[in-house]
């Protein structure tokens, strides 16, 4: 059998390998994220279908162009090879003009798409935006600190620590802000992005739940030794049963007292859930104040020197 026959053989089993690979792939890929909360491909809320929808619409593109580069890559590295005595390589040659124009004119077209497409995405899905819907809105106060979260519920009057529990379609205002801690980043990704929360300042970050259900919470970003514990249960329920929930908590005998709530400032790691049925009223003004005053104080230093 010639040289020339056996390639074209080997370039037929290529042609015919390469989309089984991609097959095994993709029915691996399927099986690894069967019955498993990945939150990408499971929103549960109005943010996450519109961010998925993003992201694939984003995916997709990119593909797009990722896959016919990846071609002609391969193409060009087969077509001049070193046993291919046919092809000419000419390094003097001059590129024409169409192909120059092209080669700008290609991505710069993709930039444009992107950009018609995330621009007022971004300003559709922007944090502090609230959500329209046929329910009161409730405000959630929480306060990151070393390593666990505290929610305050300054309408019911109860508190819990590392656990959330919010009414299906429902808006929430997440107003974070942090006491004695670096940055941390919030986030419950099957109902929507990330917000950071820092000390003196409060972020507001809008979501909504539309199908009942326990979503995992974290920090997304590194805030030190206890990362990786600092995560909790956003409990996604029913109208009835969040009145249940809030009138349940309400019968806990624990106080969210000064003295208490010193206590959780402390570090700690792999915090348990705890639920408080009152707690004192300005505590989460009393936290912003705590460093806005000495914020206030270092540049009133800074402008007498």
């Amino acid at each position: 059998m010639s040289r020339k026959h056996k390639t074209g053989h080997g370039h037929v089993w290529l042609a015919w390998y390469i989309p089984l690979l991609l097959v095994e792939f993709a029915v691996l890929i399927a099986l690894l994220v069967h019955d498993k909360n990945i939150a990408l491909f499971n929103p549960q809320g109005l943010i996450a279908h519109e961010q998925q929808k993003l992201l694939v619409y984003i995916l997709t593109l990119l593909l797009a162009v990722a896959i016919p580069v990846l071609f002609l890559l391969y193409f060009t590295a087969w077509k001049y090879r070193e046993s291919n005595t046919k092809a000419v390589h000419d390094p003097n040659a001059r590129q024409g003009k169409f192909f120059v124009a092209g080669m700008w004119l290609f991505p710069t077209v993709i930039m444009l798409v992107l950009t018609a497409v995330l621009y007022p995405a971004t300003h559709r899905l922007e944090p502090h935006k609230k959500i329209a819907a046929d329910a009161k809105p409730i405000t959630i106060q929480v306060i990151s600190m070393r390593w666990k979260w505290v929610f305050i519920y300054p309408e019911q009057k109860i508190a819990t620590v590392n656990f959330v529990q919010i009414p299906v379609n429902t808006p929430v205002t997440f107003e974070l802000t942090a006491d004695e801690a670096p940055m941390s980043s919030f986030w419950i990704p099957n109902l929507g992005g990330q917000l950071y929360s820092m000390t003196s300042h409060v972020n507001q970050l809008n979501l909504i739940a539309d199908t009942p259900g326990d979503y995992p919470g974290s920090s997304a970003e590194l805030n030190g030794a206890g990362f990786s514990g600092m995560k909790f249960t956003a409990r996604a329920s029913s109208a009835q049963d969040f009145e249940q929930w809030i009138q349940g908590v309400r019968q806990s005998k624990d106080v969210l007292s000064t003295e208490t709530y010193d206590n959780l400032l402390k570090p700690t790691e792999n915090n348990p859930t705890a639920f408080y049925s009152d707690y004192q009223g300005d505590l989460y003004d009393r936290v912003i104040k705590k460093y806005t005053g000495s914020h206030e104080a270092h540049t009133n230093q800074e402008g007498h020197e």
